[in-house]
């Protein structure tokens, strides 16, 4: 078996001591144990989260809205969470980069927004986000339920793990494929005339604050990426961690800079095609929100870390597991205060 070949999962049974080999059989125990802690009357009282990005800083016809305002072991999220009701679900709401827009995609707290939302009850998590296009068939105005990504952040904290204690969770499918389905069916029969929704699609995730170069541009088209945005690899990998399902609906406002036929991006661009998409997520929510009142899907990221946890509980200091505790805990029980 060559290195590349090897499997972590691998390395670590293998050369586990034989006094620690129960530890390897809990772990599947584990897994058990909590795919039937994630069923149905957990799911029944938890909550629906939803992150706007640019040009999105609330939502329309949210009803008794109250706002909270939260210290994390991560920082201080990006604005006040405001929990209300839509088509009958309770729904906790964030501005990604602030009510006001101060925020750049590197500055924006997402460790923080993230452990709140947890928090707050939160175990689905929509994304609405500007997107650009890399793909001829996605025009301006047209929606994206993506369902990959590759990332080209580069000074991002990524994780809620680390400081003497290590997990690897699965991202081979960064999106909750059944959270994707019923967004994309709730946008498709809301989508404004001569505009569609496109099922699927490769999210290339960049830095920012600036936009492509062309070259970067073209070279993202020859990977067969679909869009690019900012922030949601961020958000998607921690909400793996934090054990929520994550879904964005990517909203194309322009081509980026690729397209011969068409203006580089601009800001005054990407605002104008934000506000006619914006007036069409009041709608997509509300259905999407009626059928969370009907049926709470469990997910397979409700238990991804029933098999991540890799450093025994024991060993981990007690500022770091304190930290965690919110993710934790169904594991390794409460930390006690």
């Amino acid at each position: 078996m060559s290195p590349a070949s090897v499997d972590m999962r691998t390395v670590v049974k293998a050369s586990t001591p034989k006094h620690h080999a129960r530890q390897v059989v809990d772990q599947a125990d584990l897994s058990q144990a909590m795919s039937e802690r994630a069923s149905l009357p957990e799911l029944e009282s938890a909550r629906v989260g939803v992150i706007g990005g640019s040009g999105l800083y609330a939502i329309d016809k949210l009803e008794s809205v109250e706002e909270v305002t939260l210290d994390t072991p991560f920082g201080t999220p990006s604005d006040a969470l405001r929990i209300g009701r839509l088509g009958g679900m309770e729904v906790v709401f964030l501005a990604r980069h602030g009510r006001h827009h101060h925020l750049l995609p590197t500055e924006v707290p997402y460790r923080a927004n993230i452990w709140a939302m947890r928090s707050l009850g939160v175990r689905w998590l929509i994304s609405l986000s500007a997107v650009g296009s890399l793909q001829e068939h996605l025009r301006p105005r047209d929606m994206v339920v993506p369902d990959q990504f590759i990332d080209r952040t580069m000074q991002r904290q990524l994780s809620f793990f680390g400081d003497g204690c290590v997990a690897h969770v699965s991202l081979a499918d960064p999106f909750c494929s059944r959270l994707s389905d019923w967004l994309a069916a709730s946008a498709s029969g809301a989508m404004p005339a001569g505009h569609h929704l496109h099922r699927g699609g490769t999210y290339l995730c960049m830095e920012g604050p600036a936009f492509s170069t062309r070259a970067e541009s073209e070279l993202y088209r020859s990977w067969g990426c679909d869009v690019i945005g900012m922030t949601n690899h961020t958000e998607a990998r921690l909400a793996r961690e934090a054990e929520i399902a994550y879904a964005s609906l990517s909203m194309v406002t322009d081509f980026d800079c690729w397209h011969n036929d068409h203006d580089a991006v601009t800001v005054e661009m990407l605002v104008g095609n934000l506000k006619a998409n914006a007036s069409a997520t009041g709608p997509i929510l509300q259905q999407l929100m009626q059928r969370f009142s009907e049926e709470r899907p469990a997910s397979e990221a409700h238990t991804a870390l029933a098999d991540a946890l890799m450093t025994p509980p024991e060993a981990v200091p007690t500022a770091t597991r304190r930290r965690l505790d919110l993710f934790t805990s169904p594991y390794w029980g409460a930390l006690e205060s």
